[in-house]
Formats: structure tokens, sequence, C-alpha cells
């Protein structure tokens, strides 16, 4: 392991941002179209084929945002490129995109695997639009827009402030509700309005944050609880039994309770004063201490995935994602409160995951590690995992240092 840097510098953040992005750098473009998405440890590839919407998304969101950070004309070029394959692989006939396709590079053709519409899935389709909009890429405009006018006609329930989570191909919709996908669409609402200044993504963006993190948490004990029934009451036993679906977990999430914060605070900078609401600082602080709280293994460091209604942890893995966005939001809750503890939280944040999940020889962040941090197998990055959690926690924070 080398020598603890210092977590707060700008200089710092940049170089861990280029560190990552080369363990993906020379391997990660597929010039058959988009990306590959399943790395072992050393980043050798294991699967050519098997193209996830997520992945595909957040490989345009890391390269745009390389792009607008160092300016390298192939980040620029890369982000297109996975553009162009999102638009044409993943879109479908009938509106939407497939959550999991074959793709036969040799042949150009895209077999779908899974036809499922997922909101999550949109939210991130948005989201790499609005940042390729953003990394100049002029293409994007239409198709943010065409993006949030689907998740409108398809999964947008007014009276409930929220969007639906999924449907069948033919846009069945069905009755599980989720926060998951509305956490991530306010997210790329946020970024769909740094994009084009349109206000309809900011009040969307507001309107998802005061449902998920006012309403809903009113209704399951002052915090945020993922699963839902279709009429949005509160399903306490969804997936209880059931830790295979990374997606839907059961429980509290430490790390969804922190990416809330950091999305309150973001929000609170984005809205003008007069339309600022007085609960944004304050949730988003009563749920980051919570999560420290309850998450934080006193015994072996690093924040557990969740725990139940009585406080007491359900799965304590040690999962990449949750230590990167909590990190971020300790920063941006330090630099808004001047509070020295939520430094001191960054920092043990940081020096837990750069001792146990950062891997200094290959690049890039172990995927998942056990309660006492031995990881679970050398598949880093599976599909899903890009590390745009690890790299936009850091340009999260360099925004936050205005750097």
């Amino acid at each position: 392991m080398t020598a603890t840097p210092d977590f707060r510098s700008p200089e710092f953040l940049l170089g861990h941002i280029r560190h990552t992005m080369a363990f993906y750098e020379g391997r990660c473009l597929d010039p058959s179209g988009g990306f590959f998405h399943f790395f072992k440890d050393d980043g050798t590839v294991y699967d050519r084929r098997t193209r996830h919407l997520v992945s595909s998304t957040r490989f345009i969101f890391n390269h745009a945002m390389a792009w607008r950070r160092f300016g390298d004309p192939a980040h620029q070029a890369a982000a297109r490129h996975g553009l162009r394959f999102l638009r044409t692989a993943h879109a479908q006939p009938q509106g939407g995109y497939a959550w999991q396709i074959d793709w036969d590079g040799e042949r150009q053709v895209a077999t779908v695997q899974d036809g499922t519409n997922h909101c999550y899935g949109l939210a991130f389709v948005l989201l790499a639009h609005a940042h390729a909009l953003m990394a100049g890429l002029e293409e994007a405009r239409d198709g943010l827009a065409a993006t949030f006018e689907l998740m409108e006609a398809r999964f947008w329930e007014p009276a409930h402030g929220l969007y639906a989570d999924e449907a069948t191909p033919d846009w069945q919709v069905g009755p599980y509700r989720g926060q998951n996908a509305n956490m991530h669409a306010c997210e790329a609402m946020i970024a769909a309005w740094d994009a084009t200044r349109e206000p309809r993504y900011l009040d969307r963006a507001l309107t998802l944050a005061t449902s998920i993190t006012q309403r809903q948490a009113g209704r399951a004990g002052g915090l945020v609880w993922e699963h839902h029934h279709a009429d949005w009451s509160v399903d306490w036993d969804y997936n209880r039994d059931d830790r295979t679906n990374i997606f839907r977990p059961w429980g509290y999430q430490t790390g969804h309770l922190t990416e809330w914060t950091k999305l309150l605070l973001q929000l609170e900078t984005h809205l003008p004063a007069e339309r600022r609401p007085d609960w944004l600082l304050p949730t988003a602080r009563h749920f980051f201490d919570t999560a420290m709280q309850r998450g934080w293994d006193p015994v072996h460091g690093g924040l557990v995935y969740g725990f139940g209604p009585d406080g007491v942890v359900c799965d304590g893995d040690k999962y990449f994602w949750v230590q990167a966005e909590s990190l971020a939001a300790a920063a941006l809750l330090a630099l808004r409160t001047g509070d020295p503890e939520c430094w001191a939280w960054h920092d043990r944040l940081w020096a837990y995951s750069w001792a146990h999940l950062v891997d200094h020889v290959h690049g890039a962040w172990y995927r998942i590690l056990t309660p006492d941090n031995r990881r679970i197998s050398d598949e880093k990055s599976p599909a899903g995992k890009t590390d745009y959690h690890t790299m936009g926690a850091c340009h999260d924070v360099l925004r936050g240092l205005g750097a």
C-alpha cells in the first residue's frame, strides 16, 4: 500500500481519477460497439458480449466527465462511441432501452436477453445524455429531452410525485415501487438542469427529493426505506430473505442514506434562495449521522451495506460504492456546515478505502469485501460497476471545493 495522501487535496482527487481511469483505458472500449462490462482484478475481460444498460450508461458518464476535467479528445470520442451504442444496440423499437443484451460485434447484432424497462435504467440513460451534452456532444440534446418524456409518459405518477419502477417490454407497469430509481432520477434531473438550464428538470428533482425524503421517510421511521407497494405504502418484507438482488436489497441502505445526503446538499446549491426548503440541510444531516451511527463497523472499519428497522446490521459486507458515496457526502456536509467531525468522517472513510478497497497495483476499487475485509472474488468490475461511484465522488468533492 502506498503512503497515506492528503485526501482533501484537489491534486490527490485529480490523481485518483486518473489512476482509476487508467484501469479501464486501453481495455474497456470495444471498437465494434460500446464497452466491455466484465473485468477481473488485473483488468482481464472475462465476458466480451454481455452488455448491461447500467454499465453502458455509466461508461458514458465516466468519459464525459474525464473529457470535461482533463480535455483529452479521446475521452470525448469514447463518450460519443458509447452514446452511439446506447441509442442503437440498447434502444428498442417499442421505446425504452433493453436492460441486458448480447452483442455480436462481428455481425453488429444485439440480441435482447432482458427487455424489461426499468425506470432505474432510464434514469441513467437521462444522466448519460446530460453528461454527454455537457461534454460537447450536441447530438445528446434531443435524446435527453426524449428520455425525460419517455419517463413522463410511462412511469410518472403525479398523484404520488414519484416514478413507478419497472414495466414489461410492451410497457405493462408492475406493482413494485422503489426509492432507488427515484433517487437516481433525482441525480439525473440535477444533471439535466446543469446541461440545459430548463426549469422542469430542477422542479422534478425537488419534487422527487421531497416525496422520498419527507413523505416516504415519514412513513418509514424518518429514514429512506427501499421498497413500497403500488400505492406507495411501505413494503417492509420485500426481498427480506433474498440477498442476491443488488438493485433491490432489504433494509435501510447505509449508502443510499449518504447518497441522499449528497443530493440534498447539491439540490440546495442549485435552488434559488426563495425556493430553498428549510428541511434540506437538517434532513441531509440526519441521514448522514444515522448512517455513520448505524453503519460504521467499529471492529473492522468501513460502512456495512444495510441495517434493519431495529437498527441491527442485516448485511455486514463492505461495498465499494457505499464508502465512496459516504466520503463525498461527508466532504460536502463539512464544506456546508464547517463541522470538523464531518471532515473526520471523510478522512476515516478514505483511510479505510485506501487500505482495503483501492487497488494500488492495477487501479480502480475492489467491488465487495466480507465484514472482516477479505475479497469475495477476483471479479473487480462485473456489469454494473464502472467506478462511476468512486470517480463521481472525487468529481463531487472537487466541485464542492471549487476546484
